[in-house]
């Protein structure tokens, strides 16, 4: 994916989960903590969304707030609905699990869109154990926790293959 002749496009990013509540918009702001730590943010855009309109218009789960906020992360964003419409807006759209990948994956056209979908968890350069990010709705507090350390892992990854695709080093 070659930015655009003249001004340049930037790289977008999107994270998605189930209610868009927990894991994706966590992900969002630990990436956008990441991409502001290099000096990114003219480069790199990020948003998330969630496979189902169950929690559109809220702020994350509090529990995931409160143990982003622990780890100095500000995690605000309003929730939102995945759209067809984000295959045009997004060069990534980065799941956190199978039925997710699988609820996106059926609203791709054609295969330019589904070249776009990963699941986040293929970024993880140290828990390769791990085949997706498990949703700690209905966990308790080491599950956040574990989710945390899981979206640190794989989007420090995911800087690094964005880094190399698009020669930012």
């Amino acid at each position: 994916m070659e930015p655009t002749q003249g001004k340049k496009k930037k790289i977008s990013l999107l994270f998605v989960c189930l209610g868009n509540i927990c894991r994706s918009p966590a992900a969002e702001g630990i990436m956008k903590s990441i991409v502001e730590k290099h000096d990114l943010q003219d480069v790199i855009e990020v948003d998330s969304a969630g496979t189902s309109g169950w929690h559109e218009g809220e702020l994350p789960d509090e529990r995931m707030r409160a143990h982003g906020e622990k780890r100095k992360y500000d995690f605000c964003s309003r929730s939102r609905k995945f759209r067809k419409s984000d295959f045009d807006t997004f060069d990534y759209i980065l799941v956190m699990d199978q039925n997710n990948y699988h609820s996106v994956r059926t609203q791709a056209e054609n295969p330019q869109q589904v070249a776009k979908i990963h699941l986040l968890i293929e970024f993880s350069r140290q828990y390769s154990h791990y085949d997706e990010i498990p949703d700690p709705y209905y966990g308790n507090s080491s599950d956040f926790e574990l989710v945390l350390d899981l979206l640190e892992d794989a989007c420090k990854g995911l800087l690094l293959t964005i880094k190399n695709d698009f020669s930012l080093i």
